[in-house]
């Protein structure tokens, strides 16, 4: 095999909580994190020398070590001492510092890619092992599907598969900083924690009303204030007919879930009309597991 074609799929959270700040400043967490049919294309080609090249289709995106797909790929390549070299080509879709795990969904493509094409041998939790080293949402994006994240994230229990429905997704035009918003948050006391147990059961009865009912995120009570439009962006979808909308991670993008895709493109059409989202798309729920 010379190259691989794979999709890096965007995660939402159906529910974040923060439970405490570490002393090495991570966060101890507890969320419900899902995969959706959002997604980069990422190609992946053995090259006969050495050194590793990314490019993507969005030029403003690093390509050098500032780019955790090229960790990805230099990781792998200096613990098994690989000869060859690898080129990397990233068509993106998914917003970008959106709170949707776009690059960490590349640098997992990447972890199983370059798994496959110079048969590595690694099980799927030895990639994970390694991913965590990239990033907390590395090991999720590995795994994919509908799964609880606890410690900063690398503690991962798979659930039940989310029901089927339509998600729509927006990206205001504005920028969040994780850092920031964590950092706000650390500051403040957290009033009110999502139910992360009545998602649960919601998952388990695969009931979509009910985990609709039970989403909540707690960063939205710093990144809400900084950019009003996520809140406008909710509010446009609910009425529209989502059963629940909700920031995904930091932010800024808002998602909604659907049971009647009829409504989820009406809200699209509206949220696009008024300018609140220059990204809005519409996709799927995807289940538990690994395809190309």
């Amino acid at each position: 095999m010379k190259s691989i074609k794979l999709k890096a799929l965007a995660k939402i959270n159906l529910g974040l909580d923060v439970l405490g700040r570490r002393e090495n400043g991570y966060h101890d967490v507890r969320m419900i994190m899902q995969s959706i049919y959002l997604y980069d294309e990422v190609k992946i080609e053995r090259a006969a020398q050495p050194g590793i090249s990314v490019k993507s289709n969005l030029t403003f995106l690093p390509t050098g070590e500032g780019n955790i797909a090229y960790k990805a790929a230099e990781m792998l390549t200096r613990e098994f001492e690989l000869s060859e070299g690898v080129r990397i080509v990233l068509n993106k879709h998914i917003p970008v510092a959106a709170g949707m795990a776009g690059g960490s969904s590349n640098a997992a493509a990447v972890l199983f890619g370059m798994n496959r094409l110079f048969e590595l041998g690694l099980t799927q939790e030895e990639l994970m092992e390694r991913g965590v080293k990239l990033g907390a949402d590395v090991p999720y994006c590995i795994m994919r599907g509908t799964v609880l994240a606890e410690g900063i994230g690398e503690q991962l229990t798979p659930l039940p598969a989310m029901p089927k429905c339509t998600v729509l997704v927006a990206k205001p035009p504005v920028s969040v900083s994780t850092k920031v918003v964590y950092e706000a948050l650390d500051a403040k006391e957290i009033i009110k924690h999502p139910d992360i147990d009545g998602l649960i059961a919601g998952l388990e009865q695969k009931n979509l009303q009910k985990i609709a009912s039970c989403m909540g995120n707690v960063l939205e009570e710093v990144t809400i204030p900084m950019c009003p439009v996520i809140e406008e962006i909710k509010q446009e979808m609910l009425s529209a007919g989502a059963l629940g909308a909700m920031m995904s991670g930091s932010g800024p993008t808002v998602f909604g879930l659907f049971e009647d895709n009829r409504k989820a493109i009406k809200a699209q059409e509206r949220i696009r009309k008024k300018a609140l989202g220059r990204q809005v798309y519409i996709a799927s729920v995807h289940s538990a597991g690994r395809d190309k």
